[in-house]
């Protein structure tokens, strides 16, 4: 159904093809996993599936690809509408309608399907991606993960023989990807649909994968084959495969039901051994905020939020402290253990929608918070509270002592910084090299700051790149970069590891453990399960905007089949969480 014959594409001004050579089929009806570091060119292999590669992006593409006998570079995306359906790493970017269901009905629409086959097709889609309660609600209020839904729903109505998914579950909650995985092997098993799919989140997805490709470095040949055999030699692996490897299980296991089945003896070697407990720096105590006389500027996270504040009023509520009085135990001017963030009785309305409601929440100096939950469980407006662009209908928020909403963002931003779900709103320059200089200015640091923390979290980001031109994972990690340099007192990260693969989330693991340490307090919205069982002190779960555990990562996570990672089911009842404890312990 698709076929690669002797493919290079190379973008215009770039040092070095994206892709190199690359040869690779998939059969009809099968459902192909393409895996791979960050930046190896996932996402070019993709668009020159859909044609979107080079009519869209532009380049040159040498070789042949084809679709159904269709030859991509004689039929433009349009063209292959009928036959191939892609989704992309951005929603946003995917949607033409105002609402759910007209957004569901364009597709069929263009392609000129009768009414009643269409409203007939819209509902069963609304009923297979539990996207019912939402039909009438604009895009626009939709949380990340319920616009990543839609956007899937709106290519699976015109019922293209071809799908093409880049990241598909990374902005969905556990049992929502699931559910959006399970529609697609039943048009697989069902349907005979073909499904080239990029996904970093192995975990999730690799047990559902008919063949798995590797793509390694340009120019070297892409490796398929069966799941279990490309895992064991793979650069990029879930878990449960490290802890095979760990073990020595041969081949790996890629379920955790197989990984319990033959962890019998494992769980005996542990056995009256326990993890080293993850504790708060004994010597945290909170980072000073950079002086209103100082050489910090409003910079790009200050840009964003005189951007999208709905109140710029700088005065206080009666009832509230003043922008620039500190409160009793709590701000950046407290001693060792005064809170970083103090919520009490939060509540935030988005029209009728209650979003948050009663919320009580304190993080420390040096804390690492996760905050999980469901699609649309109020975690992003909990961030936005944190940072002034959401107005709290009731309760109070302190961040470093301060009232976020009526702080101006200038003063705001010596306190606290926010890297949101589409870094592209922090990113502002033509090149990854004039991005870094601008964050260095902006935050006072040496010339060089940024663009050092960009290698460290994702080496090989040219200087010279266009920031538009990088694939998710870099682009995010740029973003990372730009609001690390500041390094604020309080970091608020949203869905932070969207793009990036298993080694660069290692070392923004490594970067955020650093900042930890140091006195920093770190707040993260994920759904990343995996992420919170190595980095969170604490995590904090939401449901239908009210907290309902909050509590030491092991505690929650174990007890949790919905957000425990994949170690502590296949080692439960044990206290294990990463292949890093194991690996300590033996």
């Amino acid at each position: 159904m698709i076929r690669f014959e002797n493919v290079s594409v190379t973008y215009a001004d770039a040092p070095a093809p994206a892709l190199r050579n690359v040869e690779l089929t998939v059969p009809e009806g099968e459902l192909m996993l393409l895996v791979g570091p960050s930046g190896v060119g996932k996402s070019t292999l993709l668009g020159a599936v859909a044609g979107l590669v080079p009519h869209f992006t532009g380049g040159v593409l040498r070789g042949r690809v084809t679709v159904g006998g269709r030859d991509t570079r004689d039929h433009k995306p349009r063209e292959l509408a009928d036959l191939v359906g892609t989704v992309g790493q951005d929603p946003l970017a995917h949607f033409v309608t105002d609402t759910v269901e007209d957004e569901l009905a364009y597709g069929m629409e263009s392609l000129g399907l009768a009414p009643e086959v269409m409203r007939r097709r819209v509902e069963e889609t609304l009923d297979l991606l539990g996207l019912a309660e939402l039909r009438d609600r604009p895009i626009a209020t939709l949380s990340g993960g319920q616009r990543q839904r839609v956007a899937i729903g709106s290519v699976l109505t015109p019922h293209p023989r071809v799908l093409v998914l880049d990241e598909p579950t990374s902005a969905l909650d556990p049992a929502a990807a699931e559910e959006v995985l399970a529609v697609l092997q039943r048009l697989v098993h069902d349907l005979g649909t073909t499904v080239l799919m990029a996904e970093h989140r192995l975990e999730r997805v690799v047990q559902y994968a008919d063949r798995v490709a590797l793509l390694r470095a340009p120019g070297e040949p892409v490796l398929t084959g069966p799941p279990a055999e490309v895992m064991a030699v793979s650069p990029v692996h879930p878990p449960v495969v490290g802890l095979a490897r760990l073990a020595g299980w041969e081949p790996p296991p890629l379920t955790v039901r197989d990984a319990r089945r033959r962890a019998a003896p494992l769980r005996d070697r542990l056995a009256g051994r326990a993890p080293a407990p993850v504790a708060l720096p004994a010597a945290a105590v909170p980072v000073p905020a950079v002086d209103a006389g100082g050489t910090a500027r409003e910079g790009r996270f200050g840009a964003l939020l005189s951007r999208l504040r709905p109140d710029r009023r700088n005065g206080p509520a009666e009832s509230e402290p003043g922008p620039t009085e500190s409160v009793s135990g709590a701000g950046a001017g407290g001693g060792a253990g005064a809170d970083v963030v103090s919520a009490r009785g939060l509540a935030v309305r988005h029209g009728r929608v209650e979003a948050l409601r009663g919320v009580d929440l304190t993080v420390r100096p040096g804390e690492t918070v996760a905050l999980m939950g469901r699609n649309g469980a109020g975690k992003s407006t909990l961030l936005g509270a944190l940072t002034g662009m959401v107005t709290p209908a009731a309760g109070r928020v302190l961040v470093g002592g301060l009232v976020p909403h009526r702080t101006p963002p200038r003063q705001l931003v010596r306190r606290v910084g926010l890297v949101p779900q589409e870094p592209r709103d922090l990113l502002f320059a033509a090149t990854v090299g004039a991005e870094c200089a601008a964050a260095d200015a902006d935050a006072g640091a040496a010339p060089g700051s940024c663009r050092e923390l960009v290698t460290r979290l994702l080496p090989g980001v040219p200087d010279e790149a266009h920031p538009r031109d990088l694939s998710e994972g870099q682009r995010l990690a740029l973003a990372l970069a730009l609001v690390l340099t500041g390094r604020p007192p309080l970091l608020l990260l949203d869905e932070p590891t969207r793009g990036l693969d298993y080694a660069a989330k290692a070392r923004l693991v490594e970067v955020l453990r650093g900042l930890a340490a140091e006195g920093h307090a770190i707040v993260l919205a994920t759904h990343d399960v995996e992420l919170a069982a190595e980095l969170a002190h604490r995590v904090v779960i939401l449901a239908d905007g009210e907290v309902v555990a909050d509590g030491p990562t092991p505690e929650v996570v174990v007890s949790s089949p919905a957000f425990a990672p994949q170690v502590a089911k296949v080692l439960a009842p044990g206290p294990w969480l990463t292949v890093a404890q194991v690996e300590a312990a033996l």
